[in-house]
C-alpha cells in the first residue's frame, strides 16, 4: 500500500528515520511511548536498534509495532535523512 513503511533506521535519542511508500520521509519520536506497556523494553538502546519492517509496519523482535498510520500522523516531515 502507498502508506506502508519501506525504510526505517534507528537514530540517536530514540528517533526513527522513516520512509513511506508514497515518498514521504520523516523522523518519528519514540520517547513518548517508552513508559507504556510493551514499549518499555525499547529503552534498551541495543534492543531499540533492532527495529525492522513487517507487512509495512515498524516492528521489533518481541512483537512491538507502530502502525504506518501512527507514523504518518506523528512524524516530523524532513527532506533527507539526518546523519
Amino acid at each position: 500500500m502507498y502508506w506502508d513503511v519501506k525504510v526505517v533506521r534507528p537514530k540517536p535519542d530514540y528517533q526513527l528515520y522513516v520512509e513511506i511508500e508514497d515518498g514521504r520521509k520523516g523522523l518519528f519520536d519514540m520517547k513518548p511511548y517508552l513508559e507504556h506497556g510493551v514499549f518499555r523494553e525499547l529503552k534498551n538502546m541495543n534492543y531499540f536498534n533492532q527495529v525492522g519492517i513487517f507487512f509495512g509496519a515498524v516492528t521489533w523482535p518481541h512483537e512491538q509495532d507502530i502502525a504506518p498510520e501512527t507514523l504518518i500522523d506523528e512524524m516530523q516531515i524532513i527532506a533527507e535523512e539526518p546523519e
